[in-house]
């Protein structure tokens, strides 16, 4: 094999993105999109001009046309399908959150090491010159003794029909938008946190639309982070070391889009960082091919993408019961 054949399981609005990411790539192609109805199917792939059209999730993993998939259904079926698929032979990259829980997070992982194939969490910011120039700031020490990570991911979300609104599909906005900052956090210190604190504010929907928490790391370091469905679109992240710190005024997305990236020094004046150019979700497309084709393990670990979900589960139950939360 020298180019993976993708097929996309389902028809979310995120698709929009990984489409053209996979095009660009070259060693990937898109075969396929399978969706819950054939017509729908076959009306999506008519306009995105993809060849084949499936009119189940069950169909295409059972064709043998394709050799990874991206999941972006809601994500209380992210597990379901990523099992299904990974059973065929057939590699994953499954859109952020991983699960929502726990025991299906280490369900995905057990089967990707049992069936040998790909898996990995579509964090798209990750894979991202800016996010891979704040860690090496980070590593060769620029910054000092890293002490606060700080970080927002806010939109407007008027919806209660979206996915997001929905308690039991895995809705809620840190869920959905505070996992950046989130694994922002634990990418710049290089662990899970030790301890978390969170609090909540619950909508009418059932699920949190405004969530804030803090998170304690071995150490001195902590971190702060904020999201939420009730505000104008806002993100923001800031690593403060003893020797100064960075500021991002588009951390997570949109750096095509005015994008800064500013160093403040403990003495003298700002410089501003350039970031090298590249799309965003090109990067997450060219890991996957590395692992598939050339056998290298994924950027973003397992390991790693466990521990989001570890946190997260914390903070939920930090808000629900009002107490800090040991990992």
């Amino acid at each position: 094999m020298n180019k993976v054949r993708w097929g996309l399981l389902s028809t979310a609005n995120i698709n929009r993105r990984l489409i053209p990411a996979i095009r660009a790539s070259r060693r990937g192609e898109l075969v396929g999109v399978a969706s819950r109805s054939q017509e729908k199917a076959e009306q999506y792939a008519q306009e995105w001009e993809i060849p084949q059209a499936f009119g189940s999730y069950q169909e295409m993993l059972a064709s043998g046309a394709v050799d990874a998939v991206y999941i972006g259904l809601p994500n209380h079926l992210h597990a379901e399908w990523s099992i299904r698929a990974m059973e065929k032979g057939i590699h994953v990259l499954c859109e952020k959150p991983f699960a929502p829980t726990l025991e299906e997070a280490n369900s995905m992982i057990n089967t990707a090491q049992a069936t040998g194939v790909a898996l990995a969490e579509a964090f798209m910011y990750r894979h991202h010159p800016q996010t891979k120039l704040v860690g090496e700031w980070v590593r060769a020490g620029r910054l000092g003794e890293v002490t606060v990570v700080r970080g927002v991911f806010n939109f407007a979300m008027d919806d209660p029909e979206n996915v997001r609104m929905v308690p039991e599909w895995g809705g809620g906005c840190l869920w959905d938008v505070g996992v950046y900052p989130l694994s922002f956090a634990q990418y710049v210190f290089g662990r899970p946190p030790v301890a978390v604190s969170g609090a909540q504010w619950v909508g009418e929907t059932g699920v949190d639309e405004t969530f804030v928490g803090q998170m304690q790391y071995e150490g001195d370091g902590f971190a702060q982070i904020t999201s939420a469905f009730r505000s104008p679109f806002y993100t923001m992240a800031e690593v403060m070391g003893t020797e100064g710190r960075l500021w991002l005024n588009r951390p997570f997305v949109g750096m095509e889009d005015e994008a800064k990236m500013i160093f403040y020094p403990a003495d003298g004046d700002p410089e501003t960082v350039a970031v090298p150019e590249k799309e965003l979700y090109l990067g997450e497309v060219e890991d996957m091919h590395a692992a598939i084709l050339d056998g290298q393990p994924n950027y973003l670990a397992l390991t790693e993408t466990r521990d989001h979900v570890r946190t997260v589960l914390a903070l939920y139950e930090s808000a629900r019961t009002e107490q800090i939360v040991r990992l």
